[in-house]
């Protein structure tokens, strides 16, 4: 059993916060176990609490979109959230329900040992970029403290659900997943001492 499996057995078992009296399935992560991309959003909403799939529902299309408009698939990264229950009715997930996943979020980091961490949304930033405005640090990179390493690179975005409420950030979006591919070709440069 992977240390990826032993954590999801431990999530579906988990009622350490009041979000998984309202669930209908998990939703810990799906993807490539060592990634070099791992996306991270805020919460699960309702099609991703039947399936039990991260961003499967119209937001979810459009990361499909947007990770393609760069050349990879699904399969190639992978995708989480701060919170692995639905918050009801969708709603942002409260600091206390971040704080009470976020073992195994940083577990889940550690297993896949990502290159680059993209936070989708402003609560998802939040929590590795404090005191940050996802309206000034959308598409720039940031270097700070790891999780799995002494210092990681994460790349602020918005979440795709934006662009799905405010069209002006359907090509915002689009344009800041080019920063992804440049990110990791220099962090490959370096780590191959070019």
């Amino acid at each position: 059993m992977s240390d990826l499996d032993k954590i999801y057995k431990e999530i579906g078992a988990c009622n350490k916060c009041q979000l998984c009296t309202g669930r209908t399935n998990v939703v810990p992560g799906y993807g490539h176990e060592k990634a070099s991309i791992l996306f991270i959003g805020e919460g699960p909403g309702k099609d991703e609490d039947l399936q039990g799939k991260p961003f499967v529902g119209a937001a979810g299309k459009f990361l499909t979109t947007l990770i393609e408009s760069i050349g990879l698939t699904r399969e190639d990264v992978y995708i989480t959230n701060v919170v692995k229950c639905r918050p009801p009715e969708n709603r942002d997930p409260f600091p206390e329900e971040i704080s009470t996943c976020w073992s195994y979020l940083t577990r889940q980091i550690k297993a896949i040992k990502p290159l680059v961490i993209v936070t989708l949304g402003r609560h998802s930033m939040g929590r590795f970029l404090p005191d940050l405005k996802i309206s000034e640090a959308h598409g720039c990179p940031k270097v700070y403290k790891g999780i799995w390493s002494e210092k990681q690179v994460y790349i602020p975005l918005y979440h795709p659900a934006a662009a799905l409420y405010d069209p002006r950030k359907r090509d915002v979006l689009l344009e800041d997943f080019k920063v992804i591919p440049k990110v990791l070709k220099k962090l490959s440069q370096q780590k191959n001492g070019a």
